[in-house]
């Protein structure tokens, strides 16, 4: 079968967040699933079959850290789709059956592509004692963001900070289900992103996810709420970078992206 490396959130090779990509006949074992997962070793690798016509969805998906199954990915989500429209395996939105219920994903003209994800339900919260010391910055406001994201929310002084913070992840893994979403307004709106965000998510293997679609649905009811706008554009600041358009629609929010073909090799295992 073939195996497929995917750059999510971005146009350029080697930047935004590497996925693997697996299409299947049908679903093996979990264990060969998290032991391809932990091979690729990337933050997710995605693994889709397609269903038979006539019901809800057109292709089953799966995602896996190296570490664990997650109920919600959207940079690997994004990949698998940008996968079955290059390879002309689907033309057309395709919906995707998950563990967060039926996903859409819809090519554009212009090689971008739109997912359509449950936007994350905010909850705010006290900022735990002991986050400001591990993130190695003081939280402003910190907010839970339910059970299929599983992170903290904490917006920081400034874009500075979100640039500049060292966390101590095993010290971080304490707090969320998965991790923390460190975020601030952007210093500069010109430069054509509205907020800044990095992602740490220690407990799922990962100390920092490079460009986090899954965490933009809950960035955007936040930043929406305070810049008094549904549509805007999230950099995630991570080593490699990447942006992410958002669109708040209620109990659903839009992220639109680009992706890249990396690697396509023969799994053989």
């Amino acid at each position: 079968m073939r195996i497929r490396i995917v750059d999510a959130f971005t146009d350029r090779p080697f930047s935004g967040n590497p996925a693997g990509v697996v299409l299947l006949d049908t679903f093996p074992d979990d264990a060969w699933l998290q032991n391809v997962a932990l091979e690729v070793n990337h933050a997710e690798t995605a693994f889709a079959h397609l269903l038979p016509e006539g019901g809800d969805a057109n292709w089953a998906l799966r995602w896996f850290t190296p570490a664990t199954e997650v109920a919600m990915c959207g940079h690997a989500t994004l990949a698998t789709a940008h996968v079955l429209h290059t390879t002309g395996a689907h033309e057309g939105p395709v919906r995707f059956a998950t563990l967060s219920g039926v996903l859409i994903a819809t090519p554009h003209e212009d090689g971008s592509i739109t997912l359509d994800f449950p936007t994350a339900p905010l909850t705010p919260v006290e900022v735990p004692d002991g986050v400001a010391e591990a993130l190695g910055a003081e939280p402003l406001t910190a907010f839970d963001t339910g059970p299929n994201i599983g992170d903290l929310v904490v917006e920081v002084a400034d874009e500075k900070t979100v640039l500049g913070l060292a966390p101590d992840h095993k010290a971080l893994a304490r707090y969320s289900e998965r991790g923390i979403i460190a975020t601030a307004r952007a210093e500069d709106p010109s430069r054509g992103y509205d907020f800044v965000s990095r992602c740490f998510f220690p407990n799922v293997g990962i100390d920092e996810d490079p460009v986090t679609g899954s965490a933009h649905t809950a960035l955007a009811p936040y930043w929406s709420e305070r810049l008094g706008r549904p549509d805007l554009t999230g950099l995630q600041a991570s080593p490699r970078s990447g942006l992410v358009r958002t669109q708040l629609r209620g109990d659903r929010t839009l992220l639109t992206g680009r992706a890249v073909t990396v690697i396509e090799g023969e799994l053989r295992a």
